[in-house]
């Protein structure tokens, strides 16, 4: 029988979780990961079950349904109940299980379409969201309301929410088909690169500014979270306090990389949102702030990319 804290985490095989249990502070905890196999998290009584069978003393729930945005609008009755299911069914069966300390990770999503920059956390429910998302929006929302009522009743239920900006680092996916900004870029310029390619395309014209934070900062905030979890404020925003343009990401991974070629701009493309930052005001006055720059993060990132590409 393990002496270390015992931690049940969610979601253990996605970028998020995958950079949780890499973290050095992780061999601190015993941490139990089920798959999808060992727990299916929309059943309410496995789950509740599970729980109480392991007895952790921290939940950090980072599971759900996720997509881009032609899977939100494809499929949107999906992502609305799954990820209303598995945050109630993991939240709730903690709560009744005894579990006294939970960390919810959510999504920037929950924020209204229209909120000013940077997104400070009163902002969430004053507004319409975003309508091609809006069903894994209303989950999270849900999820991070039910942990606040829990600490309302019950004093002291340590129930709290992290919202992490948009995310890219190891473990992420470099398919273009479904890749993110970053990791896309990474894998475009590569191309370019081994091809001989003097030009690479970017849709828009670039000046569109997006927040991006190496996931396994994201890691260390959940750790020292973990650490003291009374401290931590009931919900609060994970991310850099600043941005870079969409040029900035390309030109930094062209410099990481080594491809010298030229940039064009297909202005028939759309630019998208001209800003989406987080105010970062609750985490500065909690003591934390990300130590990883972005050339630095995007170079161990490629290099993550090689690896895969090799195996």
């Amino acid at each position: 029988m393990s002496d270390k804290p015992r931690l049940v985490l969610t979601g253990g095989g996605g970028m998020v979780g995958r950079n949780i249990r890499a973290h050095p502070t992780a061999s601190d905890w015993e941490v139990l990961s089920p798959t999808r196999a060992d727990l299916d998290l929309t059943q309410p009584q496995a789950v509740a079950d599970y729980i109480a069978a392991v007895k952790p003393d921290l939940v950090i729930h980072a599971a759900g349904r996720v997509g881009g945005i032609h899977a939100n609008m494809a499929n949107p009755v999906a992502f609305l109940d799954d990820n209303t299911m598995i945050g109630r069914n993991v939240i709730m069966g903690a709560w009744r299980g005894g579990v006294r300390n939970l960390l919810n990770l959510a999504s920037t999503c929950m924020y209204p379409r229209e909120a000013e920059n940077p997104l400070r956390e009163e902002m969430i429910l004053t507004a319409p969201l975003e309508p091609t998302n809006e069903g894994y929006a209303l989950a999270k929302i849900m999820a991070m309301r039910l942990c606040e009522y829990i600490r309302r009743e019950d004093e002291g239920a340590q129930y709290k929410t992290l919202i992490p900006c948009n995310l890219y680092g190891l473990y992420d996916s470099f398919d273009p088909a479904r890749s993110h900004l970053v990791p896309a870029i990474i894998h475009k310029v590569h191309e370019a690169r081994e091809s001989g390619a003097e030009t690479v395309e970017i849709w828009g014209d670039g000046t569109a500014r997006r927040e991006f934070m190496f996931a396994g900062d994201l890691a260390d905030a959940v750790w020292t979270a973990a650490g003291d979890m009374a401290a931590l404020p009931g919900a609060m925003n994970i991310g850099l306090g600043h941005d870079h343009t969409i040029n900035d990401y390309y030109a930094t991974v062209a410099d990481v990389i080594g491809w010298n070629g030229d940039f064009t701009h297909d202005l028939s493309k759309p630019t998208g949102m001209k800003q989406k930052l987080c105010s970062v005001e609750r985490q500065t006055a909690w003591g934390w702030s990300a130590p990883t720059s972005l050339r630095d993060g995007i170079a161990r990132t490629y290099q993550h990319y090689l690896e895969q590409r090799s195996t």
